[in-house]
């Protein structure tokens, strides 16, 4: 086994040693000082000779071989010893003109070469560029080159085709999909066009991408073909080979980051998940906490959700692929000043929305008067109010505005029975006011509308100037709508009193007029009305 080992090494140290003098890595410093033929290195100059320096020698060992002939290609690479001690050296020259020099104080310690083996080595590597100058410079080398760049073109040309029928043929099966739908999905026709449109995008793109890449392989490819454009060849694979590996490299070091990310997305998924069991039996009334009510829980889980998912991304930051590059803090930054200036107003809603919440001020299905808007709570979010109003319109107030206002709640007090509901009326002081408190209560007690098992309450609110308000309080069944409860009321209001001869000071008077302002029960039901029509409902 040692021997072999022996063997092995002994047939690495030649190539180790070869490739160590034009280095195989080289770093800036070393690029300008490596003579690079036909885009392979040839020697480091690591000395000065006599005053030039050693970027000075790269530059006139250029300038010497442009201005050689083809003919001197076909003689070889000459290795001329000159000079003894610390002034000896090599002469490289072909066809009798001079090429470089190599000087002892070009040598490298490290790479344990003579003077005598560097300048074989590199007559060796000259002579090797040479011999594929001449061959890539022949008739029957271009005629070669010129023969595979069109077959070459041809199968380009034919690729391209092939990736053109697969696009068509891939955007009509996409197209006739819609068939194989589902049923919920095909009667929305504009999501089916979405989804459609979506594939045809993904298609397109990925027809553009290998279009790309094929032409930068063909491109290469036939650029290498050609002495004069090998360079350029060269250039362009580098250029893929070193974007390929640098990707490559950086998804294997970014996997153990990903699966962290992973792990900690995972768990909060499920810690989550855990919360919104915890929390829907709360809010059904299952499960007590102390200060969680069933009103609260859903708005407390969602809060929470919403900490827990912030935390998560705080922790997952910096196991992000290109979390501590300059681009990523920048656009972090960026994204940050955003929020910071495009939150103000909603932060100051959601906020509002945490006060109606935790404050069991309403909850969907209350009836409440917000200002002048009056109707049910169809919808409590984060940022918004909807009420839906007794013309079944949909108001939308934004919670900042909820909170700065004043909410009557007409729900909170009578959980499963009807509203308690009040209207006023204003009487001359002439009338009894225990004939007008009468008169309310059987009012109220002609009222189908309302609960019977409830006293009526009269109230005198104020004593005006001319007449006296008078409020009458009764509630409402459990299923009936305020807006149809009052209709009805008022209606018997006005047959109780016009029945009985009390005028209604509304409108106010100047004077006093000299018979009451009432209807007669004989013009109750005037055309167009019709009595089996309009017992008592009239319109609010």
């Amino acid at each position: 086994m040692a021997r072999i080992l022996l063997c092995i090494l002994s047939l690495l140290l030649p190539w180790l040693a070869q490739a160590a003098e034009p280095r195989l890595a080289p770093d800036s410093w070393e690029q300008q000082r490596t003579l690079v033929l036909g885009g392979q290195p040839v020697y480091l100059f690591m000395a000065k000779e006599g005053e030039l320096t050693a970027q000075q020698r790269v530059a006139r060992v250029q300038a010497r071989l442009q201005v050689l002939e083809m003919a001197d290609a076909s003689h070889p690479v000459d290795a001329t010893p000159y000079g003894q001690g610390g002034a000896a050296g090599y002469r490289l020259s072909v066809n009798g003109k001079s090429l470089f020099n190599i000087v002892a104080g070009d040598l490298d310690p490290a790479d344990g070469l003579s003077l005598q083996q560097s300048a074989s080595n590199v007559q060796q590597r000259l002579n090797a560029l040479r011999l594929a100058y001449l061959k890539e410079h022949s008739s029957g080398a271009l005629a070669s080159a010129l023969a595979l760049s069109l077959a070459g073109s041809v199968l380009f040309a034919g690729l391209l085709y092939l990736i053109m029928i697969l696009r068509r043929r891939a955007l009509l099966r996409v197209s006739q999909r819609h068939a194989l739908f589902p049923g919920w999905l095909s009667k929305r026709q504009t999501l089916g066009r979405l989804l459609q449109r979506a594939e045809g995008s993904i298609i397109n793109l990925t027809t553009v991408l290998c279009v790309i890449f094929l032409s930068y392989l063909w491109l290469t490819w036939l650029l290498g073909r050609f002495p004069y454009t090998l360079p350029w060849s060269r250039r362009l694979g580098s250029f893929l080979w070193q974007l390929v590996a640098t990707l490559g490299s950086d998804a294997l070091s970014a996997v153990p980051g990903l699966l962290t990310v992973g792990l900690i997305f995972l768990f909060t998924r499920l810690l989550t998940r855990g919360l919104q069991l915890v929390f829907d039996l709360a809010e059904r009334g299952q499960l007590r906490f102390p200060g969680l009510h069933p009103e609260t829980a859903g708005a407390t889980r969602r809060l929470l959700g919403v900490v827990l998912w912030l935390f998560a991304l705080t922790v997952a930051y910096p196991y992000l692929p290109g979390a501590d590059s300059d681009a990523f803090k920048g656009m972090s930054v960026f994204f940050g000043l955003l929020v910071t200036l495009g939150s103000a107003g909603i932060m100051n809603h959601a906020m509002s929305g945490l006060v109606l919440v935790y404050s069991r001020a309403l909850r969907p299905g209350d009836f409440v008067r917000i200002g002048d808007v009056e109707g049910v709570v169809t919808e409590l979010s984060a940022l918004s109010t909807k009420i839906l109003t007794r013309q079944e319109h949909e108001v939308t107030l934004p919670n900042a505005v909820v909170v700065g206002g004043k909410v009557e709640n007409y729900s909170r007090t009578s959980p499963g029975r009807g509203l308690m509901l009040t209207t006023t009326v204003t009487i001359g002081y002439d009338t009894p006011w225990r004939q007008v408190k009468a008169m309310l209560e059987l009012a109220a007690h002609r009222t189908s509308l309302a609960d019977h098992t409830e006293a009526v309450v009269v109230r005198q609110l104020n004593l005006q100037d001319f007449y006296v308000e008078y409020e009458l309080q009764l509630r409402a069944l459990a299923d009936a709508l305020p807006q149809a409860v009052r209709s009805e009321l008022h209606g018997h209001i006005q047959d109780t009193f016009n029945e009985f001869g009390v005028q209604i000071m509304s409108p106010h008077f100047m004077a006093q007029p000299e018979q009451a302002v009432i209807v007669q029960a004989a013009q109750w039901y005037a055309p167009p009305a019709r009595p089996a029509a309009a017992e008592g409902h009239a319109t609010d």
